[in-house]
């Protein structure tokens, strides 16, 4: 019977580090396994599909700080502003409303998941910073405007006196693609150019009306044949530079745009050439 240790192998040695021929330890800055950052470097791939897992979420993990210093984590519904910025309705009787209040940093975890293995499917965490939204104000209006479209079923409670808007101020995010695809990312690579956003801001309540409206049936090819959903009377309820939201029911789609727009003028430009592929595709 062979023995089980070779006798010129070391038994602590060998599940440690490794050795060189000559049984000479391999100094650490010289293993690979020690040395190979497992961060890729950010690519347009990548902040593709961060901005479209933040995008497409209606619900996520948010853990807020306790008084007692440990991270508290529950389940919320989401929105985005028209950067990407995300959004959240909660009331004040809500441990994590006072832990937002005390202390605004946050993390935010977003996992749609998948068949089979939850971790071979994309995810993001968010770190974030807190901030309550005035009602009155226009950026209430419009945040209301938008959570609303996205969780039309919180329209009962949301004009509750004890229940707050907040935006989630992006300040890094990690982003894991699956098995192997990891990335450390900023806010720039998530949230769409700010002028741009203002400016799809301005005319995205009348855009989306005529588009429900006037173009239901482009809203339905964009859904069956450039995403791959089920036929139905999918309707729009949201438009930002880089994209376009639609719905059915409790079912979300992300139709993201090929290019950014910035304006009336090149927004119907990139619809009507989205519709008219759809219609090729058909």
């Amino acid at each position: 019977m062979q023995d089980p240790v070779r006798r010129n192998e070391d038994p602590v040695r060998s599940n440690q580090d490794p050795v060189r021929s000559n049984n000479e330890p391999v100094k650490p800055s010289e293993n690979p396994a020690r040395t190979t950052n497992p961060i890729r470097p950010t690519d347009e791939a990548a902040r593709g599909l961060a901005r479209n897992l933040l995008r497409s979420a209606r619900f996520g993990s948010l853990a807020t700080l306790g008084q007692d210093g440990h991270p508290t984590a529950t389940l919320t519904s989401l929105a985005t502003d028209s950067d990407g910025t995300p959004l959240i309705l909660i009331s004040a009787l809500s441990a994590h409303t006072g832990n937002l209040i005390a202390d605004p940093r946050a993390s935010l975890l977003i996992a749609p998941g998948g068949k089979g293995d939850p971790l071979a499917h994309a995810r993001i965490t968010l770190k974030l910073r807190a901030r309550r939204i005035a009602r009155e104000a226009e950026e209430g209006l419009r945040i209301r405007r938008r959570f609303l479209a996205r969780q039309p079923k919180a329209a009962l409670y949301a004009d509750f006196g004890d229940f707050s808007f907040f935006a989630l101020g992006i300040e890094a995010a990690s982003l894991n693609g699956g098995f192997g695809k990891a990335y450390e990312l900023g806010p720039a690579d998530i949230l769409s150019e700010p002028t741009r956003a203002q400016a799809l801001a301005e005319i995205e309540e009348g855009a989306v009306a005529h588009m429900n409206a006037d173009h239901a049936e482009a809203l339905k090819l964009y859904a069956r044949v450039l995403l791959g959903a089920r036929d139905g009377a999918w309707r729009a309820t949201g438009l930002d530079p880089d994209g376009l939201d639609l719905a059915l029911g409790d079912a979300v789609l992300r139709l993201e745009f090929p290019a950014p727009v910035d304006g009336p003028a090149s927004l119907r430009k990139m619809l009507a050439e989205l519709a008219a592929k759809a219609r090729a595709e058909a």
